[in-house]
């Protein structure tokens, strides 16, 4: 069974920085675009960053310079440098991929999430 299993959320104060790390788990015969999305209360989910099999990246404006995703495609895992952080980055960060499953279509999977709590 395929899963995104994110860590390295946590405290951080303004100002300081968190690495998230996202990995595929399970069979599967493709692994195409990984990105972020994060979500804060009261808010809908928001795209952070994408990334494609061949490392073209997209970032959202509010993070461009701050925030550098990179990717391992034989450890089937991405990774989110988070600097400079901001009291409005707070959110639950989920992974997401688009992934075909060992002989099944491509299809979207999110992770469950990890907390990025930032003071200030």
């Amino acid at each position: 069974q395929v899963q995104l299993v994110e860590s390295g959320g946590g405290l951080v104060q303004a100002g300081g920085s968190l690495t998230l790390s996202c990995v595929v788990s399970g069979s599967t015969d493709s692994i195409g675009t990984l990105g972020w999305y994060r979500q804060a209360p009261g808010k809908q989910r928001e795209l952070v960053v994408f990334i494609t099999r061949i490392y073209t990246t997209t970032y959202a404006d509010s993070i461009k310079g701050r925030f550098t995703i990179s990717r391992d495609n034989a450890k089937s895992t991405i990774n989110l440098q988070m600097n400079s952080l901001k009291p409005e980055d707070a959110a639950v960060y989920y992974c997401n991929g688009e992934i075909a499953p060992a002989g099944l279509l491509v299809r979207k999977f999110w992770g469950k999430g990890t907390q990025v709590t930032v003071s200030s």
